[in-house]
């Protein structure tokens, strides 16, 4: 399977070329990103920062991708093992025309993808990822030798990331460190095993290791939902920790299981740290169109305006700048802080929520009792050979009742929560979202509208 999409290039290892990521898949979209930079730089000899995460097959797709890198003339930055987040950062200050990460993010462990940055550190926009996508369907002329372009590797990156949080306007490292929190930390076998309890110990915390061995052997499900996080739970009581801390494979998801064994909310990670920026700087929020409105009721309780946007980290930073938000991100975990830069980040959500913490005197279950109670369901369909859009037009015409969004799929408001369909940018499947008071209620409202779209596709 290879996916392209404004989430990047995405594949499973192995296989025919163009039915996944192989080496000629690799070497292709390289080319056509190499293109792209040294035009968008106007260098002929740009660098290129780029960072992995643990899986397997990352050293394969480093040395497929550096190869074709030098090739065209562009030197290389390799931060070896890294996060998203990390390499965001180290973009812009290396001075770099752009970056690369090596991750498939959430996705198991057969798969990998190149996410694309450009020189501000952030993915490209549709039609910087469209120009790529051309340049890479185009022949190529590659460098002469003499303008090979060559690889620095450079140690050291996890570290400043590290510091760079701590160093933040409103992280207040030393209340932390005055608490001696007890935090057990599951990574999923991957460099989330290295960089959190690097940051937890800078902060004085006792670190629960749970699955932070960096060997790509994810040891469940990597997407930090409830049903992969058991072990975490049982680990937070057994140990008597003050908190549960679950990140994805390159760290860019976040998620808390509370004292008590109980789940936090990957939903309201976001609100949990907006709520601590907006009580400190009162302003704007941003979130896509499946994320909590838990988000927007504590938004308006500090007097900003939440706004929602398509699905995609993309599109929630262009509307953050769009509506001058000073915090955003998206429901899943992703922190997005303007005031460390526009990608999302739990490291710097880490550091943010736990200085809330401390600061309100609260455990982490009493914490999340404090916010309003919404409950999401999560659900998918495999994309089917139908005509998926003439359905879901079909379904809108069904409920003359909602207010309808098709910004990004098909969004049905309803006096009783809402429901969100839309094709997935990183897997063939359609993506069911649907929030209620009670997850009675909300699984109740999306399995009706998943069974009702299913009927129209079989139709």
């Amino acid at each position: 399977m290879l996916i392209t999409s404004i989430s990047g290039i995405r594949g499973t290892i192995g296989g025919e070329e163009g039915a996944g990521l192989t080496p000629q898949d690799i070497v292709r979209f390289g080319t056509g990103y190499a293109g792209w930079v040294k035009a968008a730089s106007g260098e002929a000899s740009p660098t290129v920062v780029i960072g992995r995460d643990a899986r397997l097959s990352g050293e394969m797709v480093r040395d497929c991708l550096v190869g074709t890198l030098n090739a065209m003339g562009v030197n290389v930055l390799d931060l070896g093992l890294s996060t998203t987040p990390t390499v965001e950062l180290a973009v812009p200050a290396e001075g770099a025309a752009g970056g690369i990460i090596l991750t498939a993010s959430h996705n198991p462990k057969q798969w990998n993808a190149l996410k694309l940055l450009g020189a501000n550190g952030e993915f490209l926009n549709a039609e910087e990822g469209e120009r790529v996508l051309a340049l890479s369907a185009e022949r190529a002329s590659y460098a002469e030798i003499n303008e090979i372009g060559i690889t620095e590797h450079m140690a050291g990156w996890m570290e400043t990331h590290v510091d760079h949080a701590l160093d933040l306007e409103w992280v207040d490292a030393e209340a932390i460190r005055s608490k001696g929190l007890k935090i057990a930390v599951d990574a999923v076998n991957s460099t989330g095993g290295i960089i959190m309890p690097m940051l937890l110990e800078a902060l004085g915390c006792e670190v629960v290791e749970v699955n932070c061995e960096p060997t790509g052997h994810f040891a469940h499900n990597p997407e930090p939902l409830p049903a992969h996080l058991e072990e975490l739970s049982r680990v937070v009581v057994q140990e008597q920790c003050d908190l549960g801390i679950s990140v994805d494979p390159d760290v860019d998801r976040l998620a808390f299981v509370c004292e008590d064994g109980s789940w936090f909310g990957e939903e309201y990670t976001l609100v949990a740290v907006a709520d601590f920026i907006l009580s400190k700087t009162p302003g704007n929020t941003v979130s896509n169109m499946s994320s909590t409105r838990a988000l927007r009721i504590i938004t308006e309780k500090h007097g900003g305006t939440h706004t929602a946007s398509a699905v995609g980290e993309v599109n929630v930073v262009e509307a953050i700048r769009a509506n001058n938000a000073i915090i955003g991100g998206e429901g899943n975990g992703g922190v997005i802080y303007p005031g460390s830069h526009c990608g999302r980040d739990a490291v710097v959500g880490t550091a943010l929520f736990l200085t809330h913490l401390v600061a309100s005197g609260l455990r982490v279950s009493a914490l999340r009792a404090s916010y309003p109670d919404w409950f999401m369901s999560k659900d998918k369909l495999q994309l089917p050979d139908s005509d998926v859009d003439a359905a879901l037009s079909k379904l809108v015409d069904a409920h003359p009742e909602a207010e309808v969004n098709t910004l990004d799929g098909v969004k049905f408001d309803l006096a009783e929560g809402w429901v969100h369909l839309r094709k997935s940018n990183t897997e063939p499947i359609i993506r069911v979202y649907a929030e209620a008071e009670s997850m009675e209620a909300a699984k109740l409202l999306g399995d009706r509208f998943k069974a009702e779209l299913l009927a129209l596709l079989q139709a």
